[in-house]
């Protein structure tokens, strides 16, 4: 691990003792080396492992049924917890995919074949999802990792899925406060029972209650979901590529766009793909929530934001959390972007919480190195001083590293970045400039949508009228890009509406096995043009007119080799995240009214260019 050697007069050896008599063997409870919980060899061994199950009752009640929902909870701990002597903290995971989810075909997703502004064709309803799994095994996740060092392990299914009462809501209430349900069981202000109906309680007598919480996707968003309830004992949380809006999630700057990788997902699919729950439920709860609550509020005709959206993001949801907050995210992660992970983090920073991030160059998923994880939990579950708050707030893996092996820096975006503004000059179909000069009468230039063509296709060709590209000179040094790039563009559109989508790259593009998606895009973004005065109102366009946007495309940290060039690539409908609108539409660009704003660490002094 890069740079932490620097740090090393912060760490020391702790032993905690909490000594207890179990047939005629103690057992000294953590030991700490170097600030991080240590394996415990009477804690090894799985057979020893004591795994039940229970239902938490929570204070919602979401299949209408006049009776609270209980969450389905399983628990693995050390014998030696037993006797009540004994207590440790928690590490908890949940989830709505424990017990399964839709299988192929996924033919239920929406069909993204009509013009930008119009209803969508109607979309098939999904397949009844078949749930799978054995009590009391909910997952077996964290387990081998944490139980050894001290921990119990708690998992639970989200609400509406597996053996959990209630409905999914896909980022509704509930599914913060079903997670908060089960942090009060575990510190006595809440009820657990051996059966979803029956009255026999179930105490934790074997935790001290203080409880952290990680996950990936899905299951890293509901950490996040948990902390902004402020519950008492969450102490902790490492959200992994968590999904912190559903409106960045599925729509971007009042468009409507798809995730990576799964095109025409929007909030009602992904409720069918994991309705796990109880049968007799299911017509009166996709009845309530997907095809009335969700239905009347996810809008695919004009992408706005709005009182559906505002519910389902957790920033607006902040002002209670007071967990100890470790983000952990991928620039390269077109799933759920990266944006998701930086808008929290700067929220939390500047309420003062305890907090990190990590980020790494790879794809979706991939949490932070264990040493990272175990100083976080051991710091905050076991309130060991093992100066985890003096090492620097962000770490990154550079490029050609290992994920495990990331570099350490002040602060992210890097502290020492500035804004540097690029100008453009047109030589469509062919490419044009970019640089920091600012030409005069650069004039307009115009592309033809055609969403035939992939991203990839478009900013490999040396000329095409599909879009507009605009490259710096090679590059004499390296240029390291830290934060959110910003483009601001004026443009006309030859139809009422219209796809825009922006990316950065680097050139000459990479091909081959061994190229990785680093070396080819810098970053992306992707906005409706109908919404360039508000993301909660659109106005539809006057074709011919020329309208300014101004937006963000997605943070990240890269360095950029020397004779690499930085190119800017204008075009329309990207066909792996938006609409397939029938090709023709016409964008024209004022160039004299667009620029990029990149980020650049030590600022336009660090820029050089080969001559």
């Amino acid at each position: 691990m890069k740079s932490l050697s620097k740090f090393s007069l912060w760490f020391f050896t702790f032993t905690l003792l909490f000594v207890v008599g179990l047939n005629a063997q103690d057992v000294q409870v953590p030991v700490i080396e170097d600030g991080q919980a240590q394996i415990i060899p009477e804690f090894e061994n799985p057979e020893d492992w004591i795994r039940h199950d229970l239902w938490v009752e929570t204070e919602f009640d979401t299949d209408g049924n006049g009776q609270p929902d209980r969450m389905h909870v399983s628990v693995t701990r050390p014998k030696q917890t037993e006797s009540g002597e004994l207590k440790l903290p928690v590490i908890y995971e949940t989830s709505p995919y424990y017990a399964g989810t839709a299988r192929p075909p996924y033919d239920f997703f929406w069909n993204v074949e009509h013009e930008v502004g119009e209803e969508p064709p109607a979309r098939k309803a999904g397949p009844e999802v078949q749930r799978s799994g054995q009590r009391p095994i909910i997952s077996n996740s964290h387990i081998k990792t944490w139980v050894p060092r001290g921990f119990i392990v708690v998992h639970s299914s989200s609400p509406g899925t597996g053996l959990s009462q209630g409905s999914p809501t896909v980022g509704g209430d509930n599914e913060s406060l079903a997670p908060k349900a089960v942090i009060d069981w575990l510190n006595g202000r809440a009820n657990g029972y051996t059966s979803p109906d029956g009255d026999e309680e179930v105490e934790a007598f074997w935790t001290t209650g203080q409880v952290g919480m990680t996950g990936t996707s899905y299951n890293g968003t509901l950490p996040l979901a948990a902390a902004t309830t402020g519950v008492e004992g969450l102490e902790a949380i490492i959200p992994v590529a968590p999904n912190t809006s559903y409106y960045h999630y599925y729509r971007s700057n009042g468009l409507v766009r798809s995730p990576g990788g799964y095109l025409g997902e929007d909030v009602d699919v992904l409720f069918d793909f994991i309705y796990s729950g109880a049968e007799e439920y299911r017509e009166r709860n996709r009845a309530f929530y997907r095809d009335s609550i969700i239905a009347n509020g996810i809008d695919r005709v004009t992408g706005d934001y709005n009182e559906f959206w505002a519910g389902r993001d957790y920033l607006n949801d902040i002002e209670p959390l007071q967990a100890a907050v470790l983000m952990a995210h991928a620039f390269n992660d077109w799933n759920v972007m990266p944006e998701h992970s930086l808008r929290i983090y700067e929220a939390v920073k500047e309420k003062g919480v305890p907090s990190m991030i990590y980020y790494h160059q790879g794809g979706h998923g991939g949490q932070p190195p264990l040493w990272m994880m175990n100083m976080w939990f051991t710091r905050y579950l076991f309130d060991v001083e093992n100066g985890v708050e003096e090492l620097p707030r962000a770490w990154i893996t550079r490029e050609n590293d290992e994920r495990t092996e990331p570099t350490s820096y002040p602060d992210f975006p890097h502290p020492a970045a500035e804004d540097v503004t690029f100008y453009l000059s047109g030589n469509s179909p062919e490419r044009g400039d970019l640089s920091t000069e600012k030409p005069s009468d650069a004039g307009t230039e115009t592309l033809v949508d055609n969403v035939s063509f992939d991203g990839a296709a478009l900013a490999k060709a040396e000329w095409t009228n599909h879009r507009l590209m605009y490259v710096t000179k090679p590059l004499a040094d390296s240029l390291h890009i830290s934060g959110e790039a910003s483009i601001t563009i004026k443009l006309a559109s030859s139809k009422p509406a219209a796809n825009l989508s922006i990316w950065l790259v680097a050139l000459p593009w990479e091909e081959g096995r061994r190229a990785q998606i680093t070396d080819n895009i810098i970053t992306r973004g992707w906005a409706d043009p109908q919404n360039h005065e508000s993301l909660m109102e659109s106005e539809s366009l006057e074709p011919g007119q020329f309208y300014t946007l101004n937006f963000e495309l997605q943070p990240d940290d890269q360095i950029i080799p020397p004779g690499q060039q930085i190119g800017l690539m204008i075009f329309g409908s990207d066909q792996e995240f938006t609409l397939h609108p029938d090709p023709g539409t016409e964008l024209t660009v004022d160039l004299d009214g667009t620029s990029l704003t990149l980020p650049i660490v030590g600022g336009p002094g660090n820029i050089s260019f080969k001559k």
